[in-house]
């Protein structure tokens, strides 16, 4: 028998009545964290075991704690559904999107998250939500630079060590919460959840996508297809329950109305965190492109960010999280035929060859100069010494 859902979730009739079976696990997982994952976290010397292979390489180590053994059998074992040429493939097409790709991860995905206070609650008992949106925002970048890279999801190349060091970052954070007092389990479920784990992966898969196609980016079915295939694999890595892990555009799109029907809605926190995200760290990257006085690009590029993450989220999330409303999302609308053509023009006169390989470095060239701009010396959290999540 089902155990009922946590006590502040609402809408789980509503969830089980439209999505059956489905329902009832998103529901069900609000209990199930990452077994192998934790059990790593709970052991210092195995923490500091799966570091040291995700940093030095799975031959470092010979003799291994039995709980890291477990969680690197399960990683390196192949499912059989994956095909590695088709998580090639998707990192050239979103390589060619690079632009685009990290102004909606900020404008679109990032905010999409923060409609539920539940799900953020982690970040903020860890001093996260809201502090360094820009930091934050280059850690994930950084991250998904790794991941986004011909060969990077090979078995110990750069996305496959950096996603499970994610994974491992998870554990040590609901560790960390575990120890306080300040986590409502009976209200809120166990802190990143299998649930909020799967939103991710519809995060950066199909809110990233949907957000992008308003931008003029008009991908293949194949195209598409295989960035979902990329997003499954991820979702392996990083220990999501294959009952709750998106397979294709649907699977994404049912796991993002979950999301949705069983939010309690955002707090101030998020609030501050859109404001900042946007007015700290995706406005003035955005004002850097413009021409003119500072403090008219400055102005013109937050309403522009701030238009274009009203047309990525809907007016009822972009009021709760006090996205200001204004002409600015009508001049996306107005441009997106235009911003169309401007691309099947670039894709017609370079070829896919020539912009696969410009995106590859444009790409690694402004990750450099954001990461100098912040004065970041680190890649991801877990590098950190003293952070939660970290074992540096």
């Amino acid at each position: 028998m089902s155990r009922p859902a946590p006590t502040a979730l609402p809408g789980a009739e509503q969830a089980v009545a439209r999505y059956g079976a489905f329902g009832q696990a998103w529901l069900d997982g609000m209990w199930q964290a990452d077994p192998l994952g934790d059990a790593v976290a709970a052991d210092p010397a195995a923490s500091k075991a799966v570091r040291t292979l995700m940093t030095e390489g799975l031959g470092a180590l010979e003799d291994r704690p039995a709980s890291v053994t477990a969680l690197i059998d399960q990683v390196t074992t192949d499912p059989v559904w994956l095909d590695r040429e088709r998580l090639d493939h998707a990192a050239d097409v979103l390589v060619r999107y690079s632009a685009q790709w990290g102004l909606v991860l900020g404008a679109a995905s990032l905010l999409a998250g923060a409609e539920n206070w539940i799900a953020a609650k982690p970040l903020l008992l860890t001093g996260r939500y809201g502090n360094q949106p820009a930091v934050r925002s280059i850690e994930v970048g950084e991250w998904l630079s790794a991941v986004v890279r011909r060969g990077g999801m090979e078995i110990d190349a750069p996305g496959f060590t950096h996603t499970v060091r994610v994974r491992m970052i998870h554990a040590h954070v609901r560790r960390f919460i575990g120890r306080g007092d300040e986590w409502d389990e009976a209200a809120w479920g166990v802190p990143i959840p299998q649930p909020y784990m799967a939103f991710t992966l519809a995060e950066f898969g199909h809110i990233s996508l949907a957000a992008m196609e308003k931008l003029g980016v008009d991908l293949r079915r194949d195209e598409l297809d295989s960035i979902y295939h990329l997003w499954r694999y991820v979702g392996h890595l990083i220990g999501v329950d294959p009952a709750l892990a998106p397979v294709s555009e649907a699977d994404h799109i049912r796991i993002e109305d979950l999301y949705r029907i069983t939010s309690p809605g955002p707090d101030d926190f998020a609030r501050d965190f859109t404001r900042a995200l946007t007015e700290d760290y995706l406005a003035p990257q955005f004002a850097g492109l413009l021409l003119g006085p500072l403090g008219f690009r400055t102005a013109l590029s937050r309403s522009l960010v701030y238009g274009m993450s009203r047309v990525f989220l809907g007016d009822r999330v972009a009021d709760q999280l006090s996205v200001p409303d204004g002409p600015a999302k009508h001049v996306l609308r107005v441009a997106r035929p235009g911003l169309r053509l401007l691309d099947r023009a670039r894709h017609g006169l370079l070829g896919a060859e020539r912009l696969t390989a410009a995106g590859y470095a444009a790409r690694d060239e402004a990750l450099v100069r954001m990461k100098a701009e912040q004065g970041m010396g680190h890649d991801m959290v877990d590098s950190v010494p003293g952070a939660v999540g970290g074992t540096a």
